[in-house]
């Protein structure tokens, strides 16, 4: 199982499970009605990063990985929940179960219907009847209502155990919402932005546990926004994406279904195209219908050569931007560029950013962390030391004593 896991969100009907097919080649069912998804769907997605591989002259053989002409396809963990409808923290719709599915989700792509065809409830109307920016805000009100609740609960037994016996208030929400997949850090990032007294936490107002909890949120389910159906979307509502923009999101113009059509079409030797790329090719080999020929155009025309990719790749990698993630490749033999088994290159491992030579250990395996001798970059052969902060593309042996 992939170590990232991104959720893909939204209320019903917009695009979701065509969406995560699209990232993914799953195959989660899809209609033109809310609620589709029940069971959450995973699938695994990629993000393409410059392979070691051409540096240094070599040809790898990934594990846990896939590497294409050099580019390396590096896995994350993708889940398709069911859509979120107003009220969902109340138990509206299949809210308690959305959220519940959510919990361990590092990331979220909220999936916006930008044609304007589906209601608050997700289902289908006229096309520009509907305005996308009423949804663009609600999934992170639900969420926040919903963590505000979880905190609530237990609020006054943590804020007695925080006053009458000095424990840090940090620590203790942390172990409330370890659940939630939310760290300490994140507690103290959103407690600092939210400007609360720890010491006092009995005195904090609703308003302010609220607040606390949108900071969390924030801080520990970050969001994009995945603007789709960009290509049946009147010009008004395409330009609705600079008014999203200044309200600080990032928003990617996406075409889940031309995604899906363009990846089938290659899958059957129709067209040359890579995910994300801004154009295709057709296999002057391969006969099309007039049908196939007429659908084909109007993704070039409407959408790569509009928006210059169908988005869905371009999500998935602002998401891992947005996560501030790098990726670096480690090897037990620093020569060969090899893993015990003779692979060469074998992983490529998601990090955060500023992540040292010893967290790699810890994440290649705990014996190896707690055993941690030094490590040695395979670019420049030379020795670091376990403060070491990684870069980007880095390849590193670490040695142990394990």
């Amino acid at each position: 199982m992939c170590a990232m896991l991104i959720g893909i969100v939204g209320k019903p009907n917009v695009g979701k499970s065509t969406f995560f097919n699209a990232a993914t080649d799953a195959h989660a069912e899809i209609a033109n009605y809310p609620f589709t998804t029940i069971e959450a769907n995973h699938g695994v997605m990629f993000i393409r990063k410059p392979c070691p591989c051409k540096d240094f002259k070599v040809t790898c053989t990934p594990k846990n990985s896939k590497c294409v002409n050099g580019t390396r396809y590096v896995p994350i963990e993708a889940l398709d929940v069911a859509g979120l409808v107003p009220d969902a923290f109340k138990g509206k719709g299949l809210g308690n179960k959305f959220l519940d599915d959510l919990r361990q989700a590092h990331a979220l792509i909220h999936i916006v219907d930008a044609s304007g065809s589906t209601d608050a409830e997700g289902n289908p109307v006229s096309p520009g009847s509907y305005d996308p920016l009423n949804d663009v805000s609600f999934l992170e009100k639900e969420i926040m209502y919903w963590m505000h609740g979880i905190i609530k609960k237990s609020l006054d037994a943590i804020a007695r155990k925080c006053e009458l016996e000095g424990k840090k208030i940090e620590r203790l929400l942390s172990e409330q919402l370890t659940g939630l997949g939310i760290r300490e850090e994140h507690i103290s990032d959103a407690l600092r932005k939210g400007g609360l007294t720890t010491s006092k936490p009995s005195q904090w107002t609703d308003d302010e546990v609220l607040s606390l909890s949108d900071h969390i949120r924030h801080t520990s389910k970050p969001m994009i926004i995945a603007y789709n159906k960009i290509d049946i979307s009147s010009e008004e509502l395409v330009k609705k994406k600079e008014v999203i923009e200044q309200q600080g999101y990032t928003v990617v113009p996406s075409s889940a279904e031309a995604e899906l059509a363009l990846t089938h079409a290659a899958d059957n030797g129709f067209i040359d195209y890579v995910r994300g790329n801004s154009t295709f090719s057709l296999n002057p080999d391969k006969e099309l219908t007039d049908k196939q020929k007429q659908g084909l155009q109007f993704i070039k025309t409407h959408i790569l050569e509009k928006f210059g990719s169908t988005g869905i790749q371009k999500c998935i990698e602002e998401t891992v931007s947005m996560l501030d993630l790098i990726v670096v490749y480690p090897v037990e033999d620093d020569h060969h560029l090899t893993d015990k088994d003779g692979r060469i290159l074998p992983d490529a491992f998601l990090v955060p950013r500023g992540s040292t030579a010893k967290d790699l250990a810890y994440k290649i395996h705990t014996d190896i962390g707690d055993h941690f001798i030094r490590a040695i970059d395979a670019r420049s052969k030379r020795v670091i030391g376990a403060d070491y902060e990684l870069k980007d593309g880095d390849v590193i042996s670490i040695v142990s004593n394990a």
